[in-house]
């Protein structure tokens, strides 16, 4: 690197910490997850405003693929966060229903993307169409567990049965689409065909292997519960050959960093998970997945939007929007939540957030997207996540109440279901504990 070279790095590191918080700040306080004004950071400075001056003023070309580079390994650590707060024993009590809710507020957005994707095709054509088809029907499933879980927590919603229903839903929401989406990456070419048969050995070592390695790690009896620096690198090496391993697998890095938080022990003391977590997302919350937002930004051209860019979005937000809460809505009614709640429960599903973002990226990368319909994707991901505080707050004021609203998990309906769930008693840590992306 040249000496100019690394005087802008510093400076456009600096101008991410900067823009990152205060927008991040300025979001929370109208009411909205964090992640919306770190988002609108990267959009403010990249080509949509200004042509672009302004990008390339803080982040010259030969600096961005030093800030590229950076935004993979903070994807990397989120997605182990991600993978490592996904916790199954919230679906404890709520099997049927949290399946059921899971599987309509997936099934549907897929399907109706699966059918946008076949007439956009036409006006944003790529080289798999079949692939193109598949993702764009995946990247309109997705439920982002942490931004639903810190709405949760803010709304008061955390501790009632339809917070404790929603967290269990998004959690096999979680599930069910990023295997999903695993598959639509290697129907679209992500690498070659003969290294992604060995996938199936990768999770076998994953699963027989690392995971009883992870446990003995991690058994308090020698540790006492504290976590020593040589256990964490034992765990962030283990983390880098996991995304080697789906990368080489050609299944995406992201797919490697989520399971190998899904594989690490859960036996282990809430204390020792908290350390876990917090030593690995501290730094990646600060500044690399703001640089992620960054990159994703400067990808994300908004001044050559026309008519008939704003008639695809609608058509977007549209198949996203009535997919996700049609789905969830009529799984809740089917097993006899009461309207209030299921309005409540499919507002909640519909939160994208990073994790949309994450997936978008993952398709432009592939060139799956082309970038036209990749800012349009975005913008839908802003919406559906900026609507739901808005919509929540509304549905509150006609209960008259968090309380209101949420007493369905003091007592169950009527004629409830033979396996009607009882109240969380707790709220997951991730509610309480940190601020989530």
């Amino acid at each position: 690197m040249t000496a100019h070279q690394i005087e802008s790095l510093f400076i456009g590191l600096a101008a991410i910490l900067v823009l990152g918080r205060v927008l991040g700040a300025a979001a929370r306080r109208l009411g909205q997850p964090p992640v919306v004004g770190e988002f609108l950071a990267g959009l403010l400075v990249g080509p949509t405003l200004f042509g672009g001056a302004v990008a390339d003023f803080l982040f010259p070309a030969d600096i961005r693929p030093l800030l590229t580079a950076l935004a993979h390994l903070g994807l990397a650590l989120f997605m182990f966060v991600i993978g490592y707060e996904l916790d199954l024993a919230l679906l404890r009590g709520k099997e049927r229903i949290a399946a059921s809710v899971s599987l309509c507020s997936v099934l549907l957005p897929f399907g109706l993307g699966a059918l946008l994707a076949v007439y956009l095709s036409r006006s944003h054509p790529t080289d798999n169409r079949t692939g193109f088809i598949l993702f764009l029907g995946a990247a309109m499933s997705v439920t982002a567990f942490p931004v639903l879980a810190r709405i949760l927590a803010d709304s008061g919603l955390g501790r009632t049965r339809v917070g404790g229903i929603a967290l269990a839903s998004a959690a096999v929401d979680d599930i069910v689409a990023w295997s999903l989406l695993a598959v639509v990456v290697t129907v679209s070419g992500g690498g070659a065909q003969w290294t992604t048969l060995l996938a199936p050995v990768y999770l076998a070592v994953m699963f027989l292997v690392v995971r009883p390695g992870l446990r003995r790690l991690f058994d308090e009896r020698r540790g006492r519960g504290q976590i020593t620096a040589d256990r964490l690198i034992v765990v962030l090496g283990g983390l880098m050959l996991s995304c080697w391993a789906a990368e080489w697998l050609g299944v995406h890095f992201v797919f490697g960093a989520f399971l190998f938080g899904v594989v690490m022990p859960r036996t282990t003391s809430e204390r020792v998970r908290a350390q876990v977590v917090d030593r690995f997302e501290y730094l990646s919350r600060l500044l690399l997945l703001p640089a992620f937002f960054v990159v994703a930004g400067l990808q994300v051209d908004l001044s050559r939007t026309d008519l008939r860019a704003l008639g695809e979005l609608a058509l977007v937000l549209l198949a996203a929007i009535s997919g996700k809460f049609l789905g969830a809505y009529a799984a809740s009614r089917a097993n006899r939540v009461p309207p209030l709640q299921s309005a409540v429960l499919a507002t909640l599903m519909n939160t994208r957030g990073l994790t949309e973002i994450v997936i978008l990226t993952v398709g432009l990368q592939l060139g799956v997207l082309t970038p036209d319909l990749y800012a349009l994707m975005v913008v839908m991901a802003l919406i559906t996540t900026a609507m739901t505080g808005p919509l929540l707050h509304l549905l509150k004021r006609r209960a008259g109440g968090a309380q209101a609203l949420g007493s369905y998990a003091d007592g169950p309906p009527a004629r409830p279901p033979a396996d009607d769930p009882a109240p969380a008693r707790t709220a997951p840590r991730a509610t309480t504990r940190r601020q989530a992306p």
